[in-house]
């Protein structure tokens, strides 16, 4: 035990005193407070950056002019001349579009189209699309005889408020925010596992190259090198996490000191003080600040940050075993391509079926029983867990996460300790599978 320990602190000083390490630990934060304050600039005021869009409409059916609504990002202009004067019109021009719209008979036009220099992007089209619709739906209630005002009064925009009822009574509860916090720790996950996971691998081909570990071997059993290294990397990676949560507390705390209003900061807090406790005004006001604390205050934030910890330590445990292991069975790392993809393909596909099954359904019986086995368990609960999970069922997830870890470290060290020792040798997955049986 006291060889290992000696490994696990070599490993660990050796990384942490490293200035890659002390710079990423530091920068990384403020590019990520950087990379979502840019993107919500961009999406708040990136239409406006660019200036209206100018549409010119050729409507020949007569059924659309001066029904087309105007604001900020588009302006609309009807245009009594021909097709190939809008054109030369929009050739000439850098946001200019021209909306072609030909005669039609009923209810039901044909034939629309959407000209410009550049492709339409996706969601000014499909603004276009919602109007004509909007006119056309209009025009068939007016002709059934429905007056204009009443049309207008039918307009109405539903907000619904996710609740769950416990033993304790209601508690709020946001869709969106668990959405929102699942994704972010499951992607976490997913990146610190590969990230850390390849470390171990490096460090394994690195000695194994210079012959240094003839020299360790010499003195340690090759499990407890392989434990050592493996546990090493894992308390960086925990060190640098807790860091990386530290320091973006800190600069997000700074940073809504310096830019969120005073108005907005007294409502932020009474929330945090009395959750749930907001009027309905309050609420519905247009403070998306307000609305994003409101909604993390409905889910169980210390729950996933001790589920998060875990899962990453255990998730990362029984794949770093596995990429130890490949280390040791190859001489440098190009030849470890044709073992990664299998290894890394169950990672893979955890995260493509969160992000497109588990986030809509995370209590059918297939997200359960993904999030029981240990290959998809890191990944798959942390998308389930914001939704709510009964306890026993994340007891049960993290027992064969640990029982998982212990069947993948046995039969990772059986490979290690034959493979770390062999040289201009090209391992092959047959071949592994003998070094199992060795003794």
């Amino acid at each position: 035990m006291n060889k290992i320990l000696l490994i696990i602190g070599r490993e660990y000083l050796t990384r942490v005193r490293k200035k890659s390490f002390i710079i990423l630990t530091i920068v990384v934060p403020l590019l990520i407070m950087l990379m979502y304050g840019g993107i919500f600039a961009l999406v708040v005021k990136g239409d406006e950056l660019s200036g209206p869009r100018n549409v010119i409409v050729i409507d020949e059916s007569g059924v659309f002019k001066n029904k087309l609504k105007e604001d900020k990002t588009v302006k609309f202009s009807y245009l009594d001349g021909t097709i190939e004067d809008a054109k030369k019109i929009v050739k000439s021009g850098d946001n200019a579009y021209l909306l072609y719209i030909p005669k039609f008979e009923g209810y039901q036009p044909h034939n629309i189209e959407l000209m410009s220099k550049k492709q339409a992007g996706l969601g000014f089209s499909s603004n276009i699309e919602n109007q004509l619709e909007n006119v056309i739906r209009d025009k068939k209630l007016t002709e059934a005889g429905i007056e204009q005002k009443v049309l207008d009064n039918l307009k109405t925009t539903v907000s619904i408020d996710t609740k769950k009822l416990t033993d304790k009574g209601e508690e709020a509860g946001s869709s969106g925010a668990a959405f929102g916090v699942g994704m972010a720790a499951s992607i976490l996950i997913y990146m610190f596992i590969f990230l850390y996971g390849v470390q171990v691998m490096r460090g394994v081909i690195e000695e194994k190259t210079n012959r240094i570990i003839e020299v360790i071997i010499s003195s340690v059993r090759p499990f407890q090198l392989m434990m050592g290294k493996i546990i090493g990397v894992a308390l960086v990676g925990l060190t640098q996490f807790l860091l990386w949560v530290i320091l973006t507390f800190t600069i997000g705390s700074i940073a809504m000191k310096a830019l969120v209003p005073e108005d907005t900061k007294n409502k932020i807090e009474q929330m945090q003080k009395n959750p749930g406790g907001m009027s309905k005004a309050t609420q519905q006001a247009d403070n998306p600040a307000a609305k994003v604390f409101e909604a993390l205050n409905t889910v169980p934030l210390g729950l996933i940050l001790g589920s998060f910890i875990f899962y990453f330590l255990g998730g990362y445990l029984l794949y770093s075993a596995i990429f130890a292991a490949i280390g040791s069975a190859v001489d440098n790392e190009t030849e470890t391509q044709q073992f990664m993809m299998p290894v890394t393909i169950p990672l893979i596909f955890a995260f493509i079926f969160s992000v497109n099954f588990v986030v809509n359904n995370p209590d059918s019986p297939i997200s359960f029983w993904m999030s029981m086995i240990p290959f998809f368990s890191p990944v798959v609960m942390m998308v389930r867990i914001p939704y709510g999970v009964a306890p026993w069922e994340l007891a049960l997830s993290m027992a064969l996460l640990v029982a998982g870890f212990f069947g993948t470290v046995w039969l990772a060290a059986r490979i290690y300790r034959t493979g770390i020792l062999m040289y201009g040798k090209k391992a092959s997955w047959k071949e592994l599978g003998k070094w199992l049986f060795y003794r």
